[in-house]
């Protein structure tokens, strides 16, 4: 095994938003850095993602993501507008902020552009190193001073470090501990984000004595038609039914289950709680219109997803009156008769203003034939729990004590969302250059 010349400033572990904004920001301090991706390349989920977006105030924070590490939530409302001004510095185009989800604020960012400029930076002030990964974290009296890594070929190497960043991107990649740390039915769901993220950090994390951050948390991810077959992270987007918040939801017995207006990134985790994790979404020629085929978010251009995903044998139909539920098919495995009912009931307490469950942003019936049923699965984007930091992006122990040299940042770290969301990306790139100051502020201590 060769050893580093030296000891370099930070280490840094994942080479999507997280690690490399701390990588570059690092770098442009003038801190001497080590950037290790397992991946080919670097980019990360962020290469298939375009807002960077989230709360406008930390009340709003509060009131949309309210079980959640209060202090690390309002860490990113309120160092968002730096982060953003990071981002310009580079020279990326950053668009005017627009409304996001019905209560967010954020501007479509050239991610590509960003994660390239961050890469220059590294690549000319550190070194970058592709096709690595971490065998174990070196820990010496109780602080964590660098790793042990490995490449594909089977070459190892030590590097030292003052600071070490946890930021491989969570656990979403890995089935048995979807299962484990989110629900049982969670290990077979579709990925749509980065295949790498397979929790390498919260390993390392845990075996260097690190907390697991508020269990149950949950993910962030949307609804996608069953039965398709996903090859290509950048279908996703095309396929995912954003505006399921306007329609219906009915699980196995026909029975709606949830307030789906509240957002689909909400109605993901609800219909996991389903039996067999999955259920019909139903609408009307009103939402399709109104909805579907408009933009999701300003600048985006609507698709008709319905046809897309009927072209690709989605299970998927239209009926000319809700009457014609009764024949649902019954390889489908609904009940049509209950789901005929459900839809009938909901209609009439929708037009005498009392639909339940409750409909708190869209109490219209769905009147408007004809009637669009397709069955939908949750996808999941990137987990919310994670190892437990302060707002610093230091990693705690079990007694809430910081582990001297080790950061964590992105999906790695916890406790900024818990069922709820308000921007990935913002999430990221703050604690991301946060742990890149922290690392910074290390470096001038030792000095």
């Amino acid at each position: 095994m060769s050893d580093s010349d030296s000891v370099v400033d930070l280490l840094v572990f994942g080479g999507g938003m997280a690690g490399m904004s701390a990588a570059a920001r690092a770098c442009s301090d003038g801190a001497s850095v080590i950037l290790v991706e397992k991946g080919p390349a670097i980019g990360g989920s962020a290469m298939y993602a375009g807002f960077i977006w989230t709360a406008p105030t930390v009340e709003v924070m509060r009131e949309v993501n309210p079980d959640a590490d209060p202090a690390l939530s309002a860490e990113v409302v309120e160092h968002y507008p730096e982060a953003l001004e990071w981002v310009r510095s580079l020279g990326v185009h950053v668009a005017d902020p627009v409304t996001v989800l019905g209560y967010g604020r954020g501007s479509q960012t050239d991610m590509a552009n960003y994660l390239l400029a961050c890469e220059r930076l590294v690549r000319d002030r550190g070194e970058l190193l592709t096709g690595w990964s971490a065998a174990q974290l070196v820990v010496e009296d109780g602080a964590v001073v660098g790793a042990e890594i490995e490449s594909g070929t089977g070459e190892q190497r030590l590097i030292r470090a003052r600071s070490t960043l946890l930021a491989t991107g969570g656990f979403g990649g890995d089935p048995a501990l979807r299962a484990e740390l989110i629900h049982p039915l969670a290990a077979d769901l579709p990925l749509r984000a980065n295949t790498h993220s397979v929790g390498d950090g919260l390993r390392l994390g845990q075996a260097a004595g690190a907390a697991f951050g508020q269990p149950g948390a949950g993910f962030y991810g949307h609804l996608i038609p069953s039965r398709i077959a996903y090859n290509n992270p950048y279908e996703f987007t095309d396929l995912t039914f954003y505006h399921s918040e306007h329609g219906v939801l009915l699980n196995l017995e026909g029975k709606r289950f949830c307030d789906e207006t509240i957002g689909d990134h909400l109605n993901t985790l609800y219909v996991l709680d389903q039996p067999e994790a999955r259920a019909l979404l139903v609408y009307d020629q009103r939402v399709h219109d109104e909805w579907m085929m408009a933009p999701y978010v300003e600048g985006v251009e609507p698709l008709d997803k319905f046809q897309l995903a009927y072209r690709r044998s989605a299970r998927a139909a239209v009926a000319d009156d809700i009457e014609e539920f009764e024949a649902l098919p019954e390889e489908w495995g609904y009940p049509g008769e209950a789901a005929r009912d459900t839809l009938l009931e909901f209609n009439r307490q929708c037009e005498a203003g009392a639909p339940m469950p409750s409909r708190k942003l869209d109490p219209a019936p769905l009147v408007s034939p004809p009637f669009y049923v397709i069955e939908v699965i949750p996808a999941i984007t990137f987990t919310f729990s994670g190892l437990r930091i302060d707002p610093q992006a230091r990693v705690l122990d079990e007694s809430g004590q910081a582990i001297p040299g080790l950061l964590a940042a992105g999906a790695d770290a916890g406790g900024v969302f818990n069922r709820a969301y308000a921007g990935g990306l913002a999430c990221a790139l703050v604690f991301g250059l946060q742990a890149g100051a922290t690392a910074t502020a290390e470096r001038a201590a030792s000095a």
